[in-house]
């Protein structure tokens, strides 16, 4: 039987930078992937002559050289920050609602000031009120959880014990009168999958803060440049990596980890298993109900699996600005009720409220051929109303609600319909297949306050046995790769004192 200091089951985010910890940090370190290729989310596959980019948007926290923010450091401790070219963006986003809204953010504080207040200029001295709130809470948030402050209290920080778990809604609402000047602010809430008013003021003003300060980045050649360099520096430091293997099984002896067994039945020994698979999964299939510890059950029976995603690759013959495409980021609306927007997330029978068009093209013109665009169009939904959807009507039931996608680009870029050359669609039964997540979740949990990290602490829930990945945190991009390397760091630790 062959042993490691520590198996990881999963090549996702989580995974990748747990690995590539792990193997810096001298453990010896095996890394099992059910796919052919790394990534997960963090992928990218071929349609025609476009290569499309599965699943990043805007990577957040990088900061610049002058500016660094936490993920820099995290990508350099890694050893992948010099491997992969990151290509800044002009702007945060832009977001639209025909005939009433037609708004784009910079990422600079006095420029979105100064954007909203040309837009809302009766509203001028509360913008700059809220973004004043925005900056003085987020730096009471930094001296709490970064500077590690001993002497936390309600009189020294109070800004953070009134605003961190209250509704954004309602701060939006003390503060704004106009419905669509609300709607421009509140645009990030479907990074994180809740509406405004479950949605906690801290994570809107964390969002906010570092779009604007670390600016909004993507990759050059896709997540999945940074999905591969991860793997190439996790074996330059003398780890081994399994492609199509499959972890069937985490063996337990005597209350703790003694193993895996791959879906092929070899077995493997380690005393340490990171497992960036969905917490449900780990616990309910990888580990035998007799091994199982009961706290992680009586957590996760109080939580709610989190949205999938409906998205629809599009490639053009023809460059962005023809059709009036001229940001990357793009929140394009048929309403302005964000609380409407989200109910539509379990629904099939309508469009929906906000959706989100993406085009690198925009500041990386080698995003697509010459002359042609990559565009991603998503929309947060549920998994509930595919599942209901008999399979023999599966497939017409993904082609029309696509053309109804194509109308909401077409209404915000006409000529959009004629200029498709390359199509494709995704849904949450597809990412359910491919991630092997329940419900095909992208950002695990629901991510509601009262699951929030603050009533959820980290806890080793079996001995050796360590979560990586959105389930185990907050999902997208920064925060898992993050997490990864600081579940790396407990996990040498407990290898050490063995």
């Amino acid at each position: 039987m062959t042993e490691y200091d520590a198996v990881v089951i999963g090549a996702g985010n989580g995974g990748l930078a747990a690995a590539a910890a792990l193997a810096k940090g001298g453990a010896k370190t095996l890394l099992l992937e059910r796919h052919n290729i790394p990534g997960g989310c963090a992928t990218s596959f071929c349609r025609g002559r476009f290569e499309f980019e599965v699943a990043l948007h805007q990577l957040s926290g990088l900061g610049t050289e002058a500016a660094p923010g936490p993920l820099r450091a995290t990508l350099h401790g890694l050893d992948v920050l010099d491997k992969v070219e990151f290509v800044q963006m002009e702007n945060m986003y832009r977001i639209a609602l025909p005939g009433a809204l037609d708004l784009t953010l910079p990422t600079t504080r006095d420029g979105v000031v100064r954007a909203l207040a040309e837009r809302f200029p009766e509203e001028e001295a509360a913008i700059r009120a809220f973004f004043d709130l925005v900056y003085d809470y987020f730096n009471q948030f930094i001296a709490i959880f970064f500077m590690r402050d001993p002497e936390v209290s309600r009189e020294k920080y109070p800004l953070y014990f009134k605003y961190a778990l209250k509704p954004a809604q309602e701060v939006l609402d003390e503060h704004f009168r106009d419905p669509l000047l609300k709607l421009a602010l509140g645009a990030y809430w479907c990074y994180i999958g809740v509406p405004p008013r479950q949605l906690p003021f801290g994570d809107l003003a964390g969002i906010l803060y570092a779009y604007i300060e670390f600016k909004p980045w993507h990759i050059k050649g896709g997540s999945q440049a940074l999905s591969n360099a991860l793997v190439d520096a996790f074996l330059r430091n003398g780890g081994e990596v399994r492609f199509n293997c499959a972890a069937a099984k985490i063996t337990v002896a005597d209350g703790r980890v003694a193993g895996v067994v791959t879906a092929d039945g070899e077995e493997i020994a380690t005393g340490c298993v990171v497992a960036n698979a969905s917490t449900l999964t780990t616990f309910t299939e990888l580990i035998d109900p007799k091994d199982c510890p009961a706290a992680p059950i009586e957590t996760m029976s109080g939580m709610t699996v989190g949205p999938s995603v409906v998205c629809l690759y599009v490639g053009l013959d023809c460059p962005p600005e023809a059709l009036g495409i001229r940001e990357e980021t793009n929140f394009l609306c048929t309403h302005a009720d964000m609380e409407r927007a989200y109910a539509q997330y379990r629904s099939l029978d309508e469009p929906p409220g906000m959706v989100l068009l993406t085009c690198f093209n925009i500041s990386n013109p080698e995003a697509s051929p010459p002359g042609t665009s990559q565009i991603a169009i998503v929309d947060l939904k549920y998994a509930d109303p595919w599942l209901a959807i008999p399979p023999d009507r599966y497939a017409a039931e993904k082609y029309r609600y696509a053309e109804g996608l194509i109308a909401i680009a077409e209404a915000h870029c006409p000529g959009f319909r004629s200029h498709i050359e390359e199509i494709e669609i995704s849904t949450p039964l597809t990412h359910m297949r491919y991630l092997n997540h329940p419900g095909g979740a992208i950002y695990g949990f629901d991510q509601y306050a009262k699951d929030s990290r603050i009533f959820q602490p980290i806890k080793p829930m079996l001995p050796g046995l360590f979560l990586a990945g959105a389930w185990a945190a907050e999902g997208g991009f920064q925060p898992t790769l993050m997490a990864g390397a600081s579940t790396a760091r407990a996990a040498l630790k407990h290898i050490r004192r063995k």
